[in-house]
């Protein structure tokens, strides 16, 4: 059995074996709680109901498995036992993929075992492969807590958010994060995920209305702070002027401070992060004192909206530290 990707966000485990074995819902202490079967088989027909339908009421896990996967024999005792000691709090519905391959293949399962857990109707958790009883204990406690498939979701769709701006879709990340605060209206990462999105695709006004929903507890949050500097940068560059024109007055004149801070300015806007810093960092250098100590307040700006593990804000309080202490 191949490991692939799990589009769930889950860690590796794996799926139960090949015979299937139905219980009661049982107590710990073994009396019978009338509650229905904990541990089923399912078809492709009654998949809506015996999944999507049940995991409205409380998580359902589903172990897709195989006659002829050795790790899935391996795992149908541990997913068993592990799903009956939960007392009733998860249920467990095993899928034959030979006698039922459409559903795996809908929910993009190219390797077995798998086991995937729904909530509120949807997928919001899983793994792959062959996962010993205590994992499998503790993935069925943080589906079964309190928000704990809720909560999984919306971390897996954070998750997709960020790898949306890494590939430069910002307007598919603005949507996954409206979507989240669809279902948590003051989930802080998602409003300032949203705003740095809003900004990027060049609608001000909106990021600040979504900044203005961050709750005041939450006004510190190195995102929210993040995104309340790249405004204050955005408005602050569509002030000045020509690049090329600042670049001819700094041949010109190398002590015309303003013409290259407006250039950092500008090449900030950019993205040119180390080449910004590198102009402000020569203000400081040649005149520490000009505009009121402006270049290093400007430069600590940029830390804040850059993030302090960012490459251009390491390097350049480097710089500054050796710049201020040498």
């Amino acid at each position: 059995m191949s490991k692939t990707d799990n589009p769930f966000g889950g860690g590796y485990g794996a799926t139960s074996g090949a015979q299937t074995v139905s219980y009661g819902t049982a107590k710990p202490n073994g009396s019978a709680s009338g509650a229905g079967e904990l541990i089923k088989d399912t078809t492709t027909a009654a998949f809506s109901a015996d999944v999507v339908a049940e995991s409205r009421s409380q998580p359902v896990l589903v172990d897709f498995w195989a006659p002829w996967c050795g790790p899935c024999k391996q795992l149908t005792p541990i997913l068993e036992k592990a799903v009956r000691a939960a007392g009733g709090r998860v249920k467990l519905v095993k899928m034959n993929i030979d006698d039922h391959p459409a559903i795996a293949g809908q929910l993009g399962i190219q390797s077995i075992p798998a086991v995937i857990a729904f909530a509120d109707g949807k997928p919001v958790d899983g793994f792959m492969g062959a996962l010993p009883e205590s994992k499998v204990s503790e993935f069925i406690d943080r589906i079964a807590s309190p928000d704990g498939g809720r909560d999984a979701a919306i971390q897996s769709a954070l998750d997709a958010a960020t790898q949306a701006v890494e590939a430069g879709d910002v307007e598919q990340a603005a949507q996954i994060y409206s979507a989240v605060l669809g279902e948590v209206p003051d989930h802080v990462a998602a409003l300032a995920g949203l705003a740095n999105c809003l900004i990027e695709l060049g609608d001000l006004e909106k990021a600040k209305a979504t900044l203005g929903q961050v709750p005041a507890a939450s006004k510190e949050d190195a995102g929210v702070r993040a995104a309340e500097a790249k405004i204050a940068l955005v408005e602050q560059v569509a002030k000045l002027g020509d690049p090329a024109a600042l670049e001819a007055r700094l041949q010109a004149n190398p002590k015309d401070y303003e013409a290259r801070f407006d250039l950092a300015m500008i090449l900030n806007a950019k993205g040119q992060r180390h080449e910004a810093a590198d102009h402000l960092l020569a203000i400081m250098k040649a005149d520490r004192a000009w505009n009121d100590d402006g270049a290093r307040k400007q430069l600590l700006q940029f830390f804040d909206a850059w993030g302090p593990a960012d490459e251009a804000s390491v390097t350049a309080r480097r710089k500054l530290s050796s710049l201020l202490f040498s």
